[in-house]
């Protein structure tokens, strides 16, 4: 168990889930999150599902910034986005102290240097394969001769790099260039995020989904390890903002599907 400092202390014992969001969040939130004054945040634009870029703009949107701007404004934060094409930059730009916040899939290798509030949404991985292909189900995919794109780093290129046996996976940069390295190394299949991977078969008729997921992926608020405390506040915030509906409404506004929505967490 980690060694907490007096501060830490005082935010776990002072914001408990049931009234953290009550009379506002305590100021230690603000500085414990953000200690510059400022609220850097991380969007990975990779995973079109949670993040896109906003038209003639530097500015993101969808639901995760949706979420990122409504924390700063509770917590009174000015805020910074920083953009990445993938989560693999956006972990490693958090070895190197680049951001406050994130918005990333729960997975355990990224517990070194990153913790996670409660999911907001839960996504699916899914395949593509060429439209000849006999590849038919999920479990066709992880067989002797089958190479996988994959965006490096990405949750379902984690999860692919634990439990697949045979298949041999094949690194892109992000999970927009795994899909070019598929189609023009003509490799077997491409693994990513569902809804992406539907969007780019109804553009390239040589191509299908198939049917299944080999993972679900739970999409959480992330902080640097060490500020564990601000947990209780944010896990809070993203239960009241499920419950209300806010994430629901950002997700349609940005063309997604509210039925990803994350269930209610259970009680702490």
């Amino acid at each position: 168990m980690p060694i907490l400092t007096p501060l830490a202390w005082f935010l776990l014992l002072c914001v408990p889930t049931a009234c953290a969001m009550a009379g506002g969040p305590p100021p230690a939130v603000a500085h414990e999150l953000a200690p510059s004054g400022r609220l850097r945040v991380a969007i990975n634009l990779g995973n079109p599902v949670l993040a896109q870029q906003a038209p003639g703009s530097a500015e993101p949107r969808g639901v995760s910034a949706d979420l990122a701007r409504e924390l700063a404004r509770r917590l009174g934060l000015p805020i910074d986005f920083h953009c990445h094409d993938g989560a693999g930059k956006v972990v490693d730009a958090a070895r190197a102290g680049a951001w406050d916040l994130a918005f990333l899939a729960i997975d355990p290798v990224r517990a070194d240097v990153i913790s996670y509030s409660h999911p907001y949404v839960v996504i699916e991985g899914a395949y593509l394969v060429p439209a000849s292909s006999p590849l038919r189900t999920i479990e066709d995919v992880d067989q002797a001769g089958v190479r996988i794109a994959v965006g490096r780093g990405s949750a379902y290129d984690l999860h692919l790099t634990r439990t697949l046996k045979q298949a041999q996976r094949v690194e892109a940069a992000s999970s927009a260039e795994a899909l070019e390295v598929f189609l023009r190394d003509q490799l077997e299949a491409a693994a990513g995020v569902r809804q992406p991977l539907a969007e780019f078969a109804k553009t390239h008729p040589g191509v299908r989904l198939l049917p299944g997921r080999f993972m679900s992926i739970r999409q959480a608020i992330a902080v640097p390890k060490g500020r564990e405390a601000c947990l209780p506040y944010l896990n809070a915030f993203i239960e009241e903002l499920k419950a209300s509906g806010f994430v629901a409404k950002a997700l349609t506004a940005s063309g997604q599907d509210a039925g990803i929505l994350a269930p209610p967490a259970p009680p702490e």
